[in-house]
């Protein structure tokens, strides 16, 4: 089963635990990491409009779009002459490829049907008009080889890559909120009616209905809505009274004001914080990302090169005050390069009708 394969917004970041009414600021500033040959680019606001644009556009007309390392564009990639002259249009840069977006489903859909193994994911990289897949150590032999026959029948439609670690949901530890003996990030803090909530991890929410601040303290929030396997979001409503600031944890003593959330676009740097590996940095590598976790898939994640590890499930993606996604799992970290997946805080937020403040 997969979501619309344009689907790749938001993710969750980790709030400001004072703020969020969930403890002290850590006081000591950590390392932040950057994954080798991140770009620095950041889309700018017109970028990420730009982009909603081409999608409204095109649709399935185009077969994705990122943004260009060099020169800071957004590059819409398109098969057609009439899918061409509309991106055009909208005043974004073109290119011609070889696969349509229903040619790219189609190499998905037959990855779904006759490749779903444990320990792989599989998305779209608009760069290489590819889908990009990756096995974890946990692939045996055997599996490797039926994975790489289904891809040789695909006639160079697939890009095959090990990677270290297993890949897993990164439920323990996370520092900020702790429900049924488990300690998870909160993501983003949202308003509805004026009622205030956060967002953070399904796979999180499902483990408690009550989350507190502390473990064994007081409850701080109570669940309200949650969505794992398939989905990785859920929502926790503040019952303690709080009116917690909209902002992210940096770990150096600062914050990030979040004011809006957006598509994460192929190529585009972003952070992630978290309350184990604090702040790394990253860039965006695949959308539409298919996760096969050993208790179920999730669809329409964002694969990044960010590092994460265990504990922090429902930590924040973002770029700038941009929300961008939440944290979900990864298959660990080498040296500075790793492979945190987040789920598109859009759909998030559309899902509950609440909305970042």
């Amino acid at each position: 089963m997969r979501r619309n394969s344009r689907a790749r917004l938001s993710l969750s970041l980790l709030l400001v635990a004072g703020a969020l009414g969930l403890g002290a600021t850590p006081a000591t500033a950590a390392e932040v990491h950057t994954a080798a040959a991140a770009p620095s680019a950041i889309p700018s606001s017109s970028a990420y409009a730009l982009d909603a644009a081409v999608e409204r556009t095109l649709g399935a007309g185009t077969a994705g779009t990122y943004l260009d390392r060099k020169t800071g564009d957004l590059v819409v990639t398109v098969t057609t002459d009439r899918a061409e002259e509309q991106a055009r249009a909208t005043g974004a840069t073109v290119r011609r490829v070889a696969r349509s977006a229903a040619q790219l489903d189609s190499v998905i859909e037959t990855l779904e049907a006759e490749a779903k193994i444990t320990g792989t994911s599989w998305g779209i990289d608009p760069r290489t008009n590819q889908v990009a897949v990756e096995a974890d150590s946990s692939v045996s032999a055997r599996d490797m080889a039926r994975l790489e026959a289904v891809a040789e029948r695909l006639g160079g439609a697939v890009d095959i890559k090990r990677v270290p670690g297993v890949f897993h949901r990164e439920v323990l530890g996370g520092g900020a909120i702790y429900g049924g003996g488990s300690r998870c990030s909160a993501a983003f803090n949202v308003t509805k009616g004026g009622a205030r909530y956060f967002v953070t991890a399904g796979h999180c929410t499902n483990i408690s209905a009550n989350w507190s601040a502390t473990s064994g303290g007081p409850v701080v929030g109570v669940r309200e809505g949650t969505s794992f396997p398939t989905n990785d979001y859920g929502i926790v409503r503040y019952t303690d009274g709080s009116s917690p600031a909209g902002t992210v944890d940096l770990y150096n003593g600062s914050t990030q004001d979040i004011a809006s959330a957006a598509n994460a676009v192929v190529g585009q740097a972003i952070r992630k914080s978290g309350s184990t590996t604090k702040v790394t940095s990253g860039t965006v590598t695949a959308v539409n990302v298919t996760v096969n976790y050993g208790d179920g898939p999730v669809y329409g994640m964002v694969r990044t090169t960010a590092c994460s590890a265990g504990g922090d499930s429902g930590g924040a993606h973002f770029a700038g005050s941009v929300a961008l996604g939440i944290h979900s799992g990864s298959s660990g970290c080498s040296g500075t390069a790793g492979s945190a997946i987040h789920q598109p805080v859009v759909e998030a937020l559309q899902a509950y009708g609440v909305s970042v403040y």
